[in-house]
């Protein structure tokens, strides 16, 4: 099957899903074209059965105060599916990339060609930006003219249904994945070690570092602990609350135990290194860099909110309390760091939990089944 994929190409999880889906897709023999705006940051320069597909804004014209991103995606995926044969377009995200999508398929349509569209919900595309006045008619519009979709979570589906209703709609769960061949701890020995751990305890998170995130209280639930055990935290990623988060450390006197790493592609030889990993977020509508921490065996301390609950199992594979308690959070990652067996026991549970229910084969299957359905029986909705 030809197979078109849009995502954002930013560092973040829905961008990490897409890029790691059309790879799997690729090594099972479909042919994948990714259509964005710069190539996905999670994508090498080459891989066999896998094409990029740059959209070009254009001229800075003075009629226009922004450029029309979304209409020059369009004519991007009409050309790639007219030019390759593409009989899919798989939306990762909402807006703009599903309305594109639609757009390009009404095109094609008026000559006679047709594509499928397919849209993956990843969450702040409905639970923040799709319920934005300025957007939620056009989300609810691009969304009941999908030909399937799916949602990352039983939430964020929940949260779909409320916002916009969709009539007609029928959204499938497709939860993120892991590759176990590559979020293994045994492949990662002492020359991936962090050269600046000497033997203390590794607390760390990975993200976007927007507000969503809460990163001062990643870093307060830090200090808690390090005034206890020996130990140091590690922060993957870049974005706006970056600084929030280096005031607070220094705010706190942990700066020097604070190391902020920046943008790195490939995480799993960092998370080999961690012990525990913070996500208390204010909202998760799933959690997918939890969901690597637990495939390498490290034990969880994050918020009961959104879809985070339905990968880490409190007291199981980690632990989930309150957004914004972080006494109770700091507690808890103590509990677990100066106890070896519970540490040991939940790291297991987590990895083998992963492996179960979230491992690359299984979902991947899902998504075939899925873009046949909907090639053989579009949706009615047009």
């Amino acid at each position: 099957m030809k197979i078109g994929i849009t995502c954002y190409p930013t560092y973040g999880g829905s961008g990490a899903v897409a890029t790691e889906l059309g790879i799997a897709l690729a090594t099972r023999g479909h042919e994948v074209h990714f259509i964005s705006y710069r190539q996905p940051f999670r994508l090498p320069s080459f891989l066999a059965r896998v094409y990029f597909h740059e959209v070009q804004v254009g001229q800075q014209y003075p009629l226009f105060e922004y450029p029309p991103y979304d209409l020059a995606l369009a004519v991007r995926m009409h050309e790639v599916v007219k030019a390759h044969g593409v009989e899919v377009l798989h939306c990762h995200y909402a807006i703009p990339h599903a309305t594109s999508a639609w757009i390009a398929r009404e095109m094609l349509r008026a000559e006679h060609a047709d594509v499928a569209v397919v849209t993956t919900l990843h969450g702040t595309d409905i639970t923040l930006v799709g319920q934005d006045p300025s957007f939620h008619a056009i989300t609810k519009f691009s969304i009941e003219k999908s030909d399937r979709i799916t949602a990352v979570s039983e939430f964020l589906r929940e949260e779909t249904f409320s916002a916009f209703g969709c009539a007609g709609c029928r959204v499938s769960v497709i939860p993120n994945f892991v590759d176990p061949a590559v979020y293994d701890r045994a492949l990662y020995g002492q020359a991936e070690r962090l050269p600046f751990v000497e033997g203390r305890k590794v607390l760390m998170h990975i993200s976007n570092f927007r507000a969503v995130k809460r990163v001062r209280d990643i870093v307060r639930i830090f200090a808690a602990v390090a005034a206890e055990v020996p130990s140091v935290l590690v922060m993957v990623g870049d974005g706006p609350d970056r600084p929030a988060a280096e005031e607070e450390a220094r705010a706190l006197g942990v700066l020097d135990s604070v190391f902020f790493l920046g943008k790195i592609e490939a995480v799993a030889p960092l998370l080999a290194n961690a012990d525990l990993f913070l996500i208390p977020t204010a909202s998760e509508s799933f959690g997918l860099s939890a969901l690597e921490a637990m495939a390498m065996g490290v034990p969880v301390i994050g918020t009961n909110t959104g879809g985070l609950p339905e990968v880490v199992t409190s007291g199981t594979t980690g632990l989930l309390y309150p957004v914004g308690d972080v006494a109770a959070m700091a507690a808890g990652a103590l509990s677990i760091l100066t106890d070896p067996g519970l540490h040991e026991t939940m790291g297991a549970a987590g990895a083998a939990d992963a492996r179960s229910r979230f491992a690359l084969d299984n979902i991947v299957s899902q998504y075939e089944s899925l873009y046949r359905s909907a090639v053989k029986q579009p949706s009615d909705a047009h």
